[in-house]
């Protein structure tokens, strides 16, 4: 898996901002009430109380993400990227099993490149994490804006058309997203 390298900004540059600690703090909230499904007066209290001290103490690291996120119109975008990434996972296990049951199992793998116009280092993490996530498919190496990956059956090394099998229906939601 990627991570954000935005997370280990130094200590020392940190001013808090109350925006990212309540949004840090609710999120942690529903994480909370999410595992405890209990709404019982001591829990709800608990709850608080620790999703305050979580918040407070982790939001300095919680650079990646922007409470500008949660506006309807990128809600929209995340649930379609995530009917877009369901389609490719379901299309790709297929893919993949179908090799895997083949006699002749029909595989060229390989390396290959292409360039993303993602400029977010978050957005390029969520991008790196799909293909990883694709069956088929792992995300090798990110150099600037040149992804590398490997691929379980190349059918082309031209970056652009390898860019539009592999990246191309998330990197389309992600910029909308993220840039």
């Amino acid at each position: 898996m990627f991570f954000c390298p935005e997370i280990f900004k130094s200590m020392h540059t940190y001013k808090f901002s109350l925006k990212k600690f309540i949004y840090s703090f609710v999120i942690v909230l529903l994480i909370w009430y999410g595992f405890t499904t209990s709404f019982e007066p001591t829990e709800l209290i608990t709850g608080i109380l620790i999703s305050l001290i979580i918040a407070y103490i982790s939001v300095k690291n919680f650079n990646c993400c922007d409470p500008i996120l949660m506006m309807p119109s990128h809600i929209l975008h995340f649930i379609k990227y995530f009917f877009v990434f369901i389609g490719a996972l379901i299309k790709a296990n297929l893919d993949v099993a179908h090799r895997v049951l083949s006699p002749e199992l029909p595989i060229n793998p390989g390396i290959v490149t292409f360039k993303t116009k993602l400029t977010n280092e978050f957005a390029k993490m969520i991008l790196a994490n799909s293909i990883t996530l694709t069956p088929g498919t792992l995300t090798i190496d990110i150099i600037k804006n040149n992804f590398y990956v490997h691929w379980i059956d190349v059918t082309t090394e031209d970056p652009e058309k390898v860019y539009k099998e592999i990246a191309e229906p998330f990197e389309k939601i992600l910029l909308k997203i993220y840039n």
